[in-house]
């Protein structure tokens, strides 16, 4: 069985789901495109290509055997988008939780199957069909949970609009010993410079107490602000609308001083050196036109 454990984003890695660029299919019709990112690049005809993305996470695979990190991947579904795992599921404690996603994407769960039959089935949660969550929204945080959501009664609209308010009900009914947080974030169907698809397109905790913020991805000032007092405005990383736009707070976590990060990321990347981070740059700029990087790709089972 697989021992789950995940109380924070920071804590050393020991097993890690890798999605997989494999197999991924065509380049989608501008109607099938889920996020105005991918629509821009299926416009422009810049779409990423399969070969390029298998290369991408190939060097994110290498980054976590040089850590020892045990690494599931799904299995191959022909013709099928499995890159962002963080989206289908996520772990808390020693819960296992089903993530509700998209309808066109409830394949993905199943090439988990592997993974999932190494779970306790009494620690596995599903979430009932009103209550729409998705994992690139939720991080554990100890005693915390931080949520991203769109509370809007127009969230339907929205096909960027992830989790609802229902589903971070939910989330604090099945962790009451918790403090769910919720974040209302700007959402654009067609203005990636002006769409948090998640929360981890905006916001980001790294270890050392610090943490990456776009001000402008929180829709309520006052939740922005609460975020900048917990981490003190001094250990906060702001980046700007392009640099939230290429996915600069999505990196990951393989322990509290050592991320994951995109080789051009540079401003990031010498800013955390400079804060005493080992950053192990990764190349990742296609997987990014899909609106999602590393975070979003990953989806951790153990920490210790």
């Amino acid at each position: 069985m697989i021992p789950l454990h995940i109380t924070d984003e920071i804590s050393r890695l020991r097993a890690v789901v890798l999605g997989t660029a494999q197999s991924n299919g065509p380049t989608p019709k501008l109607q099938d495109a889920y996020d105005p990112k991918s629509a821009e690049h299926i416009k422009a005809g810049t779409y990423p290509l399969e070969e390029d993305m298998i290369v991408e996470m190939e060097s994110v695979a290498k980054v976590f055997e040089k850590y020892g990190v045990r690494v599931y991947r799904p299995e191959i579904i022909p013709n099928y988008n499995q890159i962002f795992a963080r989206d289908i599921a996520f772990v808390i404690d020693d819960k296992f939780v089903i993530a509700n996603i998209l309808e066109d994407r409830s394949k993905e769960i199943d090439a988990l199957e592997e993974v999932i039959q190494q779970i306790d089935p009494s620690k596995i949660i599903e979430f009932p069909e009103h209550a729409h969550i998705e994992g690139g929204d939720v991080m554990p945080w100890n005693d915390y949970i931080f949520v991203g959501t769109f509370k809007d009664k127009d969230y339907r609209k929205y096909i960027t609009a992830r989790t609802n308010m229902e589903g971070v009900e939910y989330l604090q009914e099945l962790f009451p010993h918790k403090k769910v947080v919720s974040f209302s974030l700007r959402k654009s169907n067609f203005d990636p410079r002006a769409n948090a698809l998640h929360l981890d397109c905006c916001f980001q905790p790294l270890g050392k107490g610090k943490a990456i913020i776009h001000k402008e991805g929180f829709l309520i000032e006052s939740e922005y602000q609460w975020l900048l007092e917990f981490f003190g405005k001094e250990n906060c990383f702001h980046i700007t609308k392009d640099e939230m736009y290429e996915m600069n707070s999505n990196i990951f976590s393989i322990s509290p001083d050592v991320v994951i990060s995109e080789k051009n990321f540079t401003r990031l990347n010498a800013w955390l050196r400079g804060e005493g981070f080992t950053v192990e740059e990764v190349p990742y700029a296609e997987i990014a036109k899909q609106e999602g990087l590393l975070r979003c790709s990953t989806m951790p089972l153990i920490r210790d």
